[in-house]
């Protein structure tokens, strides 16, 4: 893949900045102890192109030893590329998603529900929202008319309305990177992947790159009170980004990200497969203005933040009987990909059954320390 790419490595000594070069992966770490001080940089390009980078290995065989149920003691495998950043995202910036969401709040997390509720709401504000712009005179006249038929919802507010929604997803250090477990609470019985494009921000709002994450969500709980958004969204493992950064630089730049397009392939072991693909071009609020929605004179992230930009698929295909939408199953391989920014790839787990998240903030700067790279 061309570009410029970074990402982090676990190895026996402990996590490592790295850059892909000439089908190699090449350690960084002692030019910049994480890829948030990379990402914060004035000049990131010129870090990830220092000369000064040590090889660790063939590209390949790191990626292939990244698979969960394959990884080699020993043997270095892909982290998720952001360390310290913050963790946050938009929600309901795609038409399709948006109506989805209100699906969910109607049918009060009942799945067998969906139906009869989407063809209700699909009837009053139709399924093309494209044209309105969120915020303005138009999408304002649309929300008196919806609150006149009773169909208004929180999530068309923030999908029409001035605000965005924007979260925190999860904790610095929290992500999983490609070929690691992806999780889902046991109690959730209506969930799906949320295959988005993640930017990466600097601290001083500059968009320095971006990425792929995996939003998992918890259909039935967010539907039951949008105030357990946090229970329907960070759980153990819930949140996958990878498998690289891709920085910004000649070949690449964010009118590619408001273009590209995003596929996603859900393989089942039970012999299901669910195929999906959504184009950049129909986010309703622009990338830039999500991004100055998150940090401003009023927010702050010191350490930098990667930012989801939210998903128009919102999957509906049946998998366990006509009207019961789609779920996912244990064991299902989750795959997105853009030709841009590679492939992110995870398989699915209960979160009580993927490996317990330990090594936080506080552990990594121990062992930066230990190593001897940290630097006033």
């Amino acid at each position: 893949m061309a570009g410029t790419l970074i990402g982090r490595v676990q190895t026996e000594q402990g996590p490592c900045a790295v850059v892909l070069r000439d089908g190699g992966v090449w350690d960084i770490t002692h030019l910049v102890p994480t890829t948030s001080d990379l990402t914060n940089a004035p000049d990131p390009l010129a870090i990830a192109h220092d000369p000064g980078a040590v090889r660790l290995g063939d590209f390949a065989a790191i990626l292939a030893n990244s698979a969960h149920d394959k990884r080699q003691p020993g043997t270095p495998w892909f982290l998720a590329p952001c360390d310290l950043h913050a963790v946050k995202a938009c929600g309901v910036t795609f038409v399709r998603s948006m109506l989805e969401r209100v699906i969910e709040e109607q049918a009060r997390g009942d799945a067998a529900k969906a139906v009869s509720v989407r063809e209700k709401i699909i009837a009053i504000v139709g399924d093309d929202l494209r044209a309105i712009v969120p915020g303005s005179e138009k999408a304002m006249e649309l929300k008196s008319h919806l609150i006149e038929q009773g169909a208004w919802s929180q999530y068309l507010e923030v999908g029409i309305g001035k605000d965005a929604e924007v979260f925190t997803k999860g904790q610095p250090m929290s992500a999983v990177g490609t070929g690691s477990l992806v999780g889902i609470h046991p109690v959730s019985t209506w969930n799906n992947p949320e295959p988005e494009i993640v930017l990466v921000v600097s601290r001083d709002g500059r968009i320095v790159g971006a990425t792929l994450g995996n939003d998992v969500n918890l259909r039935d709980v967010e539907g039951r009170s949008a105030l357990l958004l946090g229970k329907a969204k960070d759980n153990n493992a819930s949140g996958a980004v990878g498998p690289f950064i891709r920085l910004f630089d000649e070949t690449f730049d964010l009118d590619q990200v408001r273009s590209a397009e995003l596929d996603m392939l859900v393989e089942g072991t039970d012999g299901f497969r669910m195929e999906g693909r959504s184009n950049m071009s129909a986010i309703s609020r622009d990338p830039a203005d999500l991004v100055s929605q998150t940090i401003g004179p009023h927010h702050q992230y010191p350490d930098g933040f990667v930012l989801f930009l939210g998903t128009m698929f919102a999957p509906i295909q049946d998998r366990h009987g006509p009207g019961q939408g789609f779920t996912h199953v244990v064991g299902d391989v989750v795959s997105i990909w853009t030709q841009a920014l590679g492939k992110l790839v995870n398989v699915v787990e209960h979160t009580d059954k993927v490996p317990a998240w330990e090594f936080g903030a506080g552990a990594l700067m121990r062992n930066l320390a230990g190593r001897g790279v940290l630097r006033g």
